[in-house]
């Protein structure tokens, strides 16, 4: 698919001097007092960071909650910037915010996983954008709903904002599962797919939503190529005022930092190309093979509609269907493949069986 996204290349952003990866922004989730932002900053530019983030305003479930210290923490981090040379940066969700931020000098934006879940909200962030040049990340959009996190970075484009990248923070989810929020990392890459040239900064903090949790996920993510990591580090996390279990202490921090492995994007070595090649070009046969089977499907599952539709039977039979997923279950264990793939892929198919014979089922003697 046709990239429609004019974006600037990340190494001519001038954010990260030493464009080493893992590409690193890191700082407290909230700007909570002078004290605390300075000395955390310390800390961190002390093992080699150049991008200090920090909450200024927070956007809370609740008004009881802390929302943040506003344009006051901005003074801070203008202060901090000269004090240590660091670049700046907060979340903003509109104009005004994006107005203070820009006055007070930040060097990077982020649009949160609220705002960009709003087409309103965003319209009105690009359009006070327009024009001006200063690199913006989005993070992905609440729900799993790729189409608005294309929206969004879609409406900063056109409204010129070229050095434009994404945030992968997870989705929230009602399921009980061991992160703060739902990873769905196949989001992420299928963007990442239309997009080539677009940098994926990974939010280990907010999947995880616990900081032991954050080592694992920071290695996926550059498994997965993923370019940089939004990671909230406080110089005392315990006594935090928001988000205490996902923060870590510099020292935390720059310890994990050092077991990640970096993957390289690619290599010249002849042995792994030609070994590659051979791989993928089996796995373009199996995949025609896959299609041909799927169709041959879908015709027995339109001939089923017609009988069904000939002796007037419901299109759905439940009894069968879970015999049937049972059975594929077990004779898929025997293959070492997972009962969540299988599931997803048969409910898949299933459906669109049912869709199928529900066609048939729905056109006239006539036709």
């Amino acid at each position: 698919m046709k990239n429609d996204l004019d974006l600037i290349p990340l190494n001519n952003w001038q954010i990260f001097p030493d464009m080493q990866r893992p590409y690193l922004i890191a700082g407290p989730c909230s700007a909570e007092s002078y004290e605390q932002l300075y000395s955390t900053a310390v800390e961190l530019k002390k093992g080699g960071l150049s991008l200090l983030r920090a909450g200024v305003w927070k956007p809370r479930t609740s008004p009881d909650s802390f929302e943040g210290m506003g344009e006051e923490a901005l003074e801070w981090l203008k202060e901090i910037k000269v004090k240590l040379d660091l670049k700046i940066c907060t979340e903003v969700a509109n104009a005004k915010h994006i107005e203070s931020a820009l006055n007070a000098g930040l060097d990077l934006l982020w649009i949160g996983a609220r705002t960009s879940s709003n087409p309103f909200m965003m319209q009105d962030i690009a359009d006070c954008l327009q024009g001006v040049d200063i690199p913006v990340l989005v993070k992905n959009p609440i729900n799993q709903e790729l189409a608005l996190w294309e929206g969004a970075l879609k409406r900063l484009n056109r409204a010129g904002i070229r050095k434009l990248g994404v945030i992968h923070r997870g989705f929230s989810t009602m399921e009980k599962i061991r992160y703060r929020n739902l990873p769905a990392w196949h989001i992420a890459i299928e963007l990442k797919s239309k997009y080539p040239n677009i940098p994926i900064f990974a939010d280990p903090s907010h999947i995880a939503g616990k900081r032991e949790l954050i080592a694992d996920l920071s290695q996926k993510a550059l498994d997965l190529g993923f370019e940089g990591l939004m990671v909230e580090s406080h110089i005392s996390p315990s006594t935090a005022l928001s988000d205490a279990q996902q923060q870590l202490t510099p020292g935390s921090l720059y310890s994990l930092l050092n077991t990640l492995i970096v993957r390289e994007t690619g290599t010249k070595d002849l042995e792994y190309i030609s070994n590659i090649d051979e791989l993928r070009n089996q796995i373009d046969v199996i995949d025609s093979e896959l299609l041909r089977i799927l169709h041959s499907r879908m015709d027995i599952s339109r001939e089923i509609g017609r009988y069904k539709k000939k002796y007037n039977i419901s299109i759905v039979q439940a009894d069968r269907w879970e015999n049937l997923l049972e059975k594929i279950l077990i004779d898929g264990r025997k293959m070492d493949l997972s009962d969540k793939f299988l599931e997803k892929l048969f409910n898949i198919i299933h459906q669109e069986s049912i869709d199928a014979q529900n066609d048939v089922l729905s056109k006239s003697e006539v036709d």
